[in-house]
């Protein structure tokens, strides 16, 4: 008898549970191809998105039986992925956008950037600064940044307005910066920065020692201390230059500037690289087994002349390895994601004299998941999986200058560029709709920069 009745009752709730109404989320999206990055795609897929997370991802009949959105987004004719993580940047020096081209990287630093900063950088700068890079990544799909630059805590106040997330680095050189004008003053302001921004759900923060050949052995030393006191991450540039390689060797006996680091105890899973140009097999060996994340930078490197990254060979062995667009002043001049995407492609082709190097689908791996393993952010962002931050873009592919569309991924990395983004998530929180900026006054940056534009042109004269 209690056998008839448990079944009688599993049967009216498994009946009352078909005939549920579907959950009440925050959004839907639905219509699209999902490019999940976790596997394969789905067509006429949708994603549910509820209290900043992902929730629900797969068809769009299966996900409308189980989710209803207080706000649907259709998607028909688009592609739905995860934002794109810039693994490298300097965001204030949007500012400085096109004021040394054509230039390397030495002559670009020293006789251009460096006197710029001094003379112009202050707080006020790199806020109009961020906002100027904050309305451009969202127009264009980013949704995770990483940041090196000055008053970094300000750049975190920004970000986190416009909603976007951030692994923020303040850098720390060994001669006077616009923001701390000795050694000891970085040092006591990145204490601080960590201490505000410990824990933030958009904001990360982290210690960004320049290069192995602006600081010193000591203070990289002190660097690696104080990143392991504080639980934070540090972001360098590695490997950049031929020169800087001659320089390192020259002082270290032989070594190349990772090997350098490795030596001094520097490396570990918590150090993203910048660039890795220069990178040997033996570097790319102990990158790996450290756990060391990469930042390639292809449109950076292409506009300094500073090289080609061994980009296949850090793949096949299996390093951590994402994509940034570098700073917008002379060494890209735009945070466009998708075409760092495709100069990623087609640099790897021509240099290796092999059409099959690096596909659409590798780089895009790149520029969302292998963006997030180099941030040691695998776990929350760079898919779309249930239980992942709701991190999401949808890209229009109904342009003419993307159809017909045979691949997605080939129609995104090689036809598209970052205009076609036309809705941006980040956290749960649309920053921005049918090409619509919710979070930043684009207008009001466009004019502030033209300001800094005619102030920064009379300090260089």
């Amino acid at each position: 008898m209690y056998r008839r009745l448990i079944s009688a009752l599993l049967l009216t709730f498994s009946v009352a549970m078909a005939h549920a109404a579907p959950r009440r989320v925050d959004f839907v999206i639905t219509g699209g191809t999902v490019i999940t990055m976790a596997g394969p795609n789905i067509d006429d897929g949708a994603v549910a998105i509820d209290k900043g997370e992902i929730i629900g991802v797969g068809k769009s009949a299966d996900i409308a039986k189980r989710f209803a959105g207080v706000e649907t987004i259709h998607a028909r004719g688009m592609a739905i992925l995860p934002g794109f993580v810039n693994a490298h940047t300097h965001v204030p020096m949007t500012l400085f956008r096109g004021i040394a081209d054509d230039r390397d990287l030495m002559d670009w630093l020293q006789h251009f950037i460096f006197p710029a900063e001094a003379k112009n950088v202050d707080r006020d700068f790199v806020k109009w600064g961020t906002r100027l890079a904050a309305a451009e990544m969202i127009a264009s799909g980013t949704t995770t940044f990483t940041d090196m630059y000055y008053f970094e805590s300000d750049i975190a106040s920004e970000a986190k307005k416009a909603g976007l997330r951030g692994v923020l680095g303040e850098t720390m050189i060994d001669f006077p910066a616009p923001d701390n004008k000795t050694w000891d003053a970085a040092v006591a302001y990145v204490r601080d920065f960590v201490k505000r921004w410990h824990g933030d759900r958009l904001i990360t923060p982290a210690l960004a020692p320049h290069a192995p050949y602006t600081v010193s052995r000591a203070h990289l030393e002190q660097v690696r201390a104080l990143a392991t006191e504080l639980h934070a991450p540090i972001l360098i540039h590695v490997a950049e230059t031929k020169g800087e390689g001659s320089q390192i060797k020259d002082n270290t006996a032989g070594l190349s500037p990772a090997a350098y680091l490795d030596s001094i105890g520097f490396l570990g899973h918590d150090v993203v690289a910048a660039h890795g140009i220069w990178l040997t097999p033996d570097d790319i060996r102990m990158l790996a087994a450290k756990r060391v994340g990469v930042a390639h930078c292809p449109e950076s490197n292409m506009m300094l002349a500073s090289g080609v990254a061994p980009v296949v060979d850090m793949r096949h062995a299996n390093v951590a390895l994402g994509l940034g667009t570098d700073g917008p002043a002379g060494s890209n001049n735009n945070l466009d994601m998708v075409e760092e995407a495709a100069s990623a492609a087609r640099l790897q082709k021509i240099t290796r004299g092999d059409p099959k190097a690096l596909s659409a689908r590798d780089v895009l791996e790149m520029a969302t998941l292998g963006g997030a393993r180099a941030l040691g952010m695998e776990d929350r962002i760079g898919t779309l999986e249930p239980g992942k931050r709701a991190d999401v873009i949808v890209i229009d592919l109904q342009q003419p200058k993307t159809q017909p569309v045979y691949a997605v991924e080939s129609a995104i990395v090689y036809a598209a560029s970052g205009s076609a983004v036309v809705t941006t998530i980040c956290d749960g929180k649309i920053l921005m709709r049918n090409r619509n900026l919710l979070t930043v006054d684009a207008p009001a940056a466009v004019a502030k920069a033209k300001e800094y534009r005619d102030k920064v042109r009379k300090s260089l004269l």
